[in-house]
């Protein structure tokens, strides 16, 4: 038992590399011959596997942009399973966020923030996509925290789930705006301040 275990630890140490390879390999030949340019098999090649190994790990090269991002979300999830469950459905998604600003800050979902020549249309297809794919599964979660009587349940929580997210996507746009105009802005802070601007907006009363 303890020499199946160990061979498993050690298979799972190197896909874990070959798949740093690979990202590794894909970040440096986009950077320096362009996305287009870069094919399968050079990202391949760079890790030293097969074209057919590439495959298993990723299904295209464009999925090698935001590789991270079903995790990400997942501990947006996972974060806010955790809040307490009295707890107002806007406020606990904010926090969840806040609480998944750190690794998000870390993710490849901010290249958007740091675009790669020729792929920029790219980057921002796909991040629109898994921003869309995660509304409606925050959605869902919301709706769950929301009392049994809440009117308009289902369009409730489409409008905090699609708000918060959209305070994500307003980070992200104006960080890269900044850095382009030569700006610095890193961290949780804009983050922090957005979901503020968010939270004092759904505290108004009509």
């Amino acid at each position: 038992m303890p020499s199946e275990i160990a061979t498993a630890g050690l298979r799972e140490r190197k896909k874990e590399e070959t798949r740093h390879r690979l990202l590794e390999g894909a970040a440096r030949l986009f950077k320096e011959r362009g996305f287009e340019a870069t094919t399968v098999a050079d990202i391949a090649a760079y890790a030293n596997v097969s074209v057919r190994t590439f495959f298993r790990y990723f299904e295209s090269k464009e999925a090698l942009l935001l590789p991270d991002s079903v995790e990400i979300f997942a501990y947006v999830e996972d974060a806010l399973a955790r809040r307490p469950a009295d707890e107002a459905p806007l406020d606990a998604v904010c926090n969840a966020l806040l609480e998944a600003a750190e690794p998000f800050a870390a993710s490849t979902l901010t290249a958007l923030s740091h675009p790669v020549q020729g792929i920029e249309n790219v980057v921002t297809a796909r991040l629109v996509q898994a921003f869309s794919d995660f509304e409606e599964r925050l959605t869902v979660l919301v709706q769950r925290r929301l009392p049994p009587d809440t009117p308009d349940a289902d369009l409730t929580a489409a409008v905090i789930a699609c708000a918060a997210l959209s305070a994500v996507r307003a980070v992200l746009r104006t960080r890269r705006a900044r850095r382009a105009s030569g700006l610095t802005d890193t961290g949780p802070a804009p983050l922090l301040r957005a979901l503020g601007i968010l939270r004092a907006i759904g505290s108004e009363q009509p």
